[in-house]
């Protein structure tokens, strides 16, 4: 045998090797078995490709050195015990046992008190981020997942270093990944001004490996702990420029005590990037009772969790639901839980309507998402496709006394992987709002026809197919 010979054989080898010890290692993950038979499946065909995706989408780094969940607990309680003081609510039928769940499973207090102001575009959304970031007199807390360098970002950026140098204290997460096009300059002329800014998981080889697979996306602002921002928006001029391709999104502004539970959730993020435990009496400021104040809970789910709170949460609402559930979200790769539950609550007649883009910003996710579909409509779930852009919207209606709204999209990614947080409102008065939105937006979408979807070729069909198999990386 010549050396080429020997050479070729030795990469086959060390190739098989690879792959071998790989598939053990996911085996061993213990991982549901279609996450498992996904990898296996990649490692078999592609096993090259697969090691490499492995290494940088299949570890599970909820045990790894830098994810330190008790010191997170540890946090999360001593604040907990804060809002605990706000207790005494009654709770009634029919969502109690959904806020026992997520009250035993995040430690999600129900909170009363709240007003709620929904806000459908950048319009009217960022006016209102800037006035109360001109208002606040003590501390400003933003996380992020995109915080674009272009003008809007600009201004933002300004606005926080203003009140940064009249004394306010003002700290910024971003998400390394969700900013990877943004230049290290941006942050630093801000941290340079009296920001404190923070990337959430730096992403640099050889430690990317580890971290990139695990985001957060979530989008939160609290101002002097009284006044509060959560939902789908980043900070991205792409929000307010028109063009051919608008973005469509929903985001709420919160007065009340539903405030502390996103304080919670920032001052919890804060530990994990600076390892900087910050609390006190001053983030949890005494607020006045409401008569008209709606019940709340601000839910949030990271990796780090033994329970998947917001996916629990979705399968709990879809099996509770008696008249109709009606969804947004720009990404529809459910996991299998959630395909059960949204079959499950058609084919017992309630109504279910899910608006997706006619047009996404990743045509792999589009293409992927359309098996799960397909499987939906035999169920009777009806689907929609929003024409007036790009529907980036998150929310979730139920039978006129639930909504929902935050960062969480229906894929696996945000269900299992990222951090996110969504509010929770038990309030007619706010719920028939946000039903409204979803009306508007029905306005501007086209029923998807079952029987013209169904006859999509052969080939299309095989390579949605293929793109499923990766629903979990997407």
């Amino acid at each position: 045998m010549d050396t080429r010979n020997w050479f070729t054989l030795g990469i086959y080898i060390v190739q098989a090797t690879l792959a071998v010890s790989t598939a053990i290692v996911v085996l061993r993950g213990n991982r549901q078995p279609v996450k498992t038979m996904a990898w296996l499946l990649v490692l078999g065909f592609l096993p090259i490709f697969g090691v490499v995706l492995f290494f940088f989408f299949g570890r599970d780094v909820r045990k790894e050195k830098y994810i330190n969940k008790h010191s997170l607990d540890l946090l999360e309680r001593q604040t907990m015990s804060m809002q605990a003081e706000t207790g005494g609510i009654v709770l009634r039928e029919p969502h109690a046992e959904l806020i026992r769940l997520f009250e035993n499973q995040n430690v999600a207090l129900p909170l009363g008190d709240n007003h709620v102001d929904v806000y459908t575009d950048g319009y009217e959304f960022f006016p209102a981020l800037l006035k109360a970031v001109k208002e606040a007199r003590e501390h400003i807390h933003l996380v992020t997942y995109i915080f674009d360098d272009d003008s809007l970002g600009k201004m933002v950026a300004d606005a926080l270093i203003d009140k940064a140098k009249e004394g306010v204290t003002v700290r910024v997460i971003y998400d390394d990944v969700g900013c990877w096009k943004v230049k290290d300059k941006f942050f630093k002329y801000m941290s340079k001004n009296g920001v404190e800014v923070f990337p959430f998981l730096s992403v640099r080889f050889p430690s990317m490996t580890s971290k990139v697979n695990y985001r957060n996306h979530r989008k939160i602002c609290i101002v002097d702990g009284k006044v509060g921002f959560i939902g789908g928006m980043n900070i991205a001029l792409r929000y307010v420029k028109g063009g051919d391709q608008p973005w469509r999104d929903t985001h709420l502004r919160v007065e009340g005590k539903a405030v502390y539970g996103l304080q919670t959730a920032f001052l919890t993020d804060w530990y994990f990037v600076t390892q900087k435990h910050v609390t006190g009496d001053e983030f949890f400021p005494l607020m006045e009772s409401r008569k008209d104040g709606c019940l709340m809970q601000i839910v949030t789910s990271d990796p780090t969790t033994r329970w998947p709170e917001l996916m629990q949460g979705y399968v709990r609402i879809l099996l509770e639901a008696r008249q109709y559930v009606y969804i947004e979200t720009p990404y529809f790769l459910p996991t299998e839980p959630v395909s059960f539950a949204l079959s499950t609550c058609a084919l017992a007649g309630v109504d279910v309507r899910v608006i997706l883009p006619r047009k996404g910003d990743s045509k792999m996710v589009q293409y992927a998402s359309r098996s799960f579909i397909e499987d939906m409509l035999e169920a009777g779930v009806k689907f929609y496709l929003y024409e007036k852009g790009f529907n980036h919207s998150k929310l979730l209606v139920c039978d006129d006394n639930l909504c929902s709204c935050g960062s969480c999209n229906v894929d696996f990614r945000s269900f299992e992987n990222n951090f996110e947080a969504n509010a929770f409102i038990y309030d007619t008065e706010t719920v028939a709002t946000v039903k409204q939105v979803f009306l508007n937006d029905l306005d501007h979408c086209q029923m998807l026809n079952e029987e013209r979807f169904r006859r999509r070729s052969f080939l299309v069909k095989l390579w949605e197919s293929v793109l499923r198999l990766f629903s979990p990386l997407l």
